[in-house]
């Protein structure tokens, strides 16, 4: 008995065929076909893809929720120092009205 080697494809390889279901009159057993691949590795290679698009996706949605939860913690005590120097203000003028 022989021992069949695997076959690697790379990235790009995997992301031309994949582009290749976009174009009209394109099905995904044509590609595969065309590129001697079982029309099953061409269907994970693209859900692979659009996993890892979705799961970008989601890391982006929690940068920016967490960029927002940090401006407005920022926000929130700008705020609470200007009303400290307000008040301040307020203090030091009738101070010295006084003297």
């Amino acid at each position: 008995m022989t021992k069949k080697t695997r076959r690697r494809y790379t990235a790009e390889f995997k992301t031309a065929a994949v582009a290749r279901l976009d174009e009209p009159g394109q099905t995904l057993s044509s590609v595969a076909q065309a590129l001697g691949v079982a029309a099953t590795q061409v269907k994970t290679w693209r859900l692979e893809q659009q996993a890892a698009g979705s799961a970008e996706a989601v890391a982006r949605r929690r940068a920016e929720a967490s960029e927002l939860q940090q401006l407005r913690r920022d926000n929130k005590r700008l705020q609470e120092e200007n009303e400290i120097l307000r008040k301040a203000s307020a203090f030091f003028a009738r101070w010295a009205e006084k003297a």
